[in-house]
């Protein structure tokens, strides 16, 4: 008798869950000096660029709702890794910034994606990774029915 696959191998999306999970783990271990969350991680790793992010830009980026967010921000606002202020024309628009801290732990972080990017898929063929990206837009516009 022939075993039946393992569903997990055949999704795609249960293959990407089962990734996630363990590319987050990994981060976390070796960003456990840090002590930040992986939502934080996230947050601090699309800030890196330098470039200050309103809070709907950020939650844009990081695929979170701006109100989401909020409490994310307030973590990383208490730890003195990034300031919230408003934009000069329209005090309705907050824009997150980093400090100095938050350029550091954010530059550690961007150091430490870049190296688990390198041995995880440093391998693979520069269409392979563009195929994967291909994927990953698909699944990033897909709707509630």
């Amino acid at each position: 008798m022939i075993p039946e696959p393992d569903p997990s191998e055949a999704s795609p999306l249960l293959a990407l869950q089962r990734a996630t999970h363990a590319t987050l783990q990994v981060l976390a271990a070796e960003l456990v000096d840090l002590d930040l969350t992986a939502s934080e991680i996230n947050a601090l790793a699309i800030l890196a660029d330098g470039r200050g992010r309103t809070v709907s830009q950020l939650g844009a980026a990081a695929g979170t709702r701006p109100t989401t967010l909020t409490s994310v921000l307030d973590r990383l606002e208490r730890r003195g890794h990034i300031t919230r202020g408003t934009r000069a024309g329209d005090r309705r628009v907050v824009a997150i910034e980093l400090t100095p801290s938050g350029r550091v732990a954010a530059d550690t972080i961007r150091r430490t994606v870049a190296g688990l990017e390198q041995r995880a898929i440093g391998h693979l063929s520069a269409e392979a990774v563009s195929g994967f990206h291909a994927v990953l837009r698909a699944l990033s516009k897909v709707t509630t029915p």
